[in-house]
C-alpha cells in the first residue's frame, strides 16, 4: 500500500482493525483467504517503476525523496471498501520482491530499502491488492560513484517470487550524468494588472553532463489564465473545464540537439493572458528530455488538440547565467487584484422559549475570486457570536463550537467556507436560535477574523449583526 503499513482492514474504525484483521484469511471473496485450490491459475502481478532514469551529476537522495519507486499492480481497479468498509486483497500469503542493484556497482551508490545488506535487497510482504495504489512500493536512492562520469551506464533488476503470483520482471537502466534541465525563472512585469497579458520568455539550461534528443516543454495556467496564441507543434488541452479547478495545458515538442552547458529560450515569448477576476493564478511550466514515450505520458492527463499557427522555436542563448535558472518554474498572475468578501446577518423576533431561525450569507462581489490556490483550498473562516439571551440550536455542518482558554464552550460558532470563492460566489450558513429570554435589540456579531485583509477591496462590510426583537443597523 503506498506509504502505508496496514494491510486488508476496515476502513476505518478502532473496532474494525482487528475485525479486518481477523477476517482476512477466514472470510470474504474468494482468493482473499490463504490456501487457494492447487489448480487456480497464478494471478499475475506487474512491478511498476520508470524504464529509464537519468542520475545527475549532483543528485543527493538526503535532500528529499528517493528518486525511483517500485511498486505493484495486481489485476484490475483499485478496490472498494465492500459493505462493512473492508478492502479485500486479491492474494493473502508471504511474498517476496528482489530489487538487484549490482548492475550500478562502480555506476552509482544505491540506498536499498528492506534493511538490504550491500546491492541486494528482499522484501517481504503478505497481502497482493487488485490496481496499484493499495499495494506497498520501495523507495530507492542514488548518488553517482566515485569516479563515475557522465555516460557511466547500469541497470537495477527487480524480481518478485510467491505461491499462487505470477511476476512480471521489470529493470531500470540508469545512466550518470544524462542531459538534465533547468528553467528560466520568472517574474511577473512591474504594474502588471488582471486582464493584461503576459509574454512569458520560456527556457531552460542544460545543466546535465549529456547533450539531449529533442525536448519537452509542458505548460499550464489555472482558472484565471489562457493562452491567446497556438503554435502548430504544440498540443492544448482544458482539464476539468467550467469548474473552480479548471486548467489550461499545453505541450510542445522540439527536434534537435540541445547540447549540455548550453541555455535555450523561446524564439516567440509564450503569450499568458490573465482574466479581470485573476488574482495570483498559478502559472507553471517545465522542460523535459524527449525520451522514449515522454511526450506520450504527459498527453495521458487529458484530451490534446493540436494548435494552429506558426512553429514555435528554441534559439541558443549566448552568456547565460546559470543562477537565472531553476529546477521548478512557476509565477502567480496578478498579484495586484481585490476581491470583496461581504458578511450578512439577519433579524428575527420571538419570545422567551421560541426558537427561531437566521441565515448569515458570505458573499464575494469580486471583481477577483479568492483561490488560495497555494494553500490547497485553505477555507475563510468567520465567526458566529450568540445574542443576548439566546443559545443556538441547529448549526451548518461547517460550524464548530468555540472554547474559551479554560477550555469551556462560550456558545459562539466558527464557521468555514471553503475556497475557492468565485468572483460572483454566495455561500448560506442557516443557524437555530432558542431564545431564553427575550433581550429587546440582542445582537451577536458576525465577523472575518481581526487580522484578515489579505486583498480585500472594502473591509468594512466583512462583519454584521444578528438581531433579535430589534431592528438591524
Amino acid at each position: 500500500m503506498r506509504n502505508h503499513s496496514y494491510r486488508g482492514l476496515r476502513l476505518w474504525t478502532a473496532g474494525g482493525l482487528t475485525a479486518a484483521l481477523l477476517a482476512v484469511g477466514t472470510a470474504g471473496p474468494a482468493g482473499a483467504a490463504d490456501g487457494e485450490p492447487a489448480d487456480a491459475a497464478p494471478i499475475p502481478v506487474a512491478i511498476t517503476g520508470p524504464d529509464t532514469y537519468d542520475l545527475p551529476l549532483d543528485a543527493d537522495p538526503a535532500e528529499g525523496e528517493p528518486q525511483l519507486r517500485i511498486g505493484l499492480r495486481g489485476p484490475g481497479e483499485d478496490p472498494e471498501p465492500d459493505g462493512d468498509g473492508i478492502i479485500w486483497p486479491l492474494h493473502h500469503g508471504e511474498y517476496t520482491v528482489t530489487i538487484d542493484a549490482t548492475g550500478l556497482e562502480g555506476v552509482a551508490d544505491v540506498e536499498l530499502p528492506c534493511d538490504a545488506e550491500g546491492l541486494v535487497a528482499v522484501c517481504t510482504e503478505w497481502e497482493l491488492y487488485a490496481g496499484e495504489s493499495y499495494n506497498r512500493d520501495w523507495g530507492i536512492g542514488l548518488t553517482p560513484a566515485a569516479g563515475s562520469e557522465a555516460g557511466a551506464t547500469g541497470t537495477i533488476t527487480v524480481t518478485g517470487r510467491g505461491e499462487g503470483l505470477e511476476f512480471t520482471g521489470h529493470s531500470v537502466d540508469v545512466r550518470v550524468g544524462g542531459p538534465e534541465f533547468r528553467m528560466r525563472r520568472l517574474t511577473e512585469p512591474e504594474g502588471f494588472a488582471a486582464g493584461d497579458t503576459f509574454r512569458a520568455p520560456l527556457g531552460f539550461y542544460n545543466v546535465g553532463g549529456l547533450p539531449a534528443d529533442g525536448a519537452v516543454l509542458r505548460f499550464s495556467g489555472t482558472r484565471g489564465l489562457s493562452f491567446p496564441q497556438e503554435f502548430r507543434n504544440c498540443e492544448y488541452a482544458v482539464e476539468n473545464e467550467g469548474s473552480p479547478w479548471e486548467r489550461h495545458t499545453a505541450l510542445c515538442t522540439f527536434e534537435g540537439t540541445f547540447e549540455a552547458g548550453t541555455a535555450y529560450r523561446v524564439a516567440t515569448p509564450v503569450k499568458v493572458r490573465t482574466a479581470d477576476f485573476a488574482l495570483q493564478d498559478a502559472f507553471s511550466y517545465g522542460f523535459t528530455t524527449l525520451g522514449a514515450g515522454e511526450a506520450d505520458r504527459l498527453r495521458a492527463s487529458g484530451e490534446y488538440r493540436r494548435g494552429k499557427g506558426g512553429k514555435l522555436a528554441l534559439r541558443a542563448v549566448r552568456d547565460a547565467d546559470p543562477a537565472d535558472y531553476v529546477r521548478y518554474a512557476e509565477l502567480d498572475l496578478p498579484t495586484a487584484n481585490t476581491y470583496d468578501l461581504d458578511l450578512t446577518g439577519d433579524s428575527a423576533h420571538g419570545g422567551a422559549g421560541e426558537t427561531v431561525a437566521v441565515d448569515v450569507t458570505l458573499e464575494n462581489h469580486g471583481p477577483a475570486w479568492l483561490a488560495l490556490l497555494r494553500s490547497g483550498g485553505e477555507p475563510v473562516t468567520f465567526t458566529v457570536e450568540a445574542p443576548e439571551g439566546a443559545t443556538f440550536t441547529e448549526v451548518p455542518e461547517d460550524c464548530h463550537p468555540q472554547y474559551s482558554d479554560e477550555g469551556t464552550r462560550t456558545g459562539d460558532y466558527l464557521c468555514m467556507a471553503f475556497t475557492p470563492l468565485l468572483e460572483s460566489d454566495r455561500r448560506d450558513f442557516a443557524f437555530e436560535l432558542r431564545i431564553d429570554e427575550a433581550v429587546e435589540g440582542a445582537r451577536g456579531r458576525v465577523h472575518l477574523p481581526e487580522w484578515w485583509d489579505r486583498q480585500d477591496g472594502d473591509p468594512s462590510d466583512n462583519e454584521d449583526w444578528i438581531v433579535l426583537n430589534g431592528a438591524r443597523g
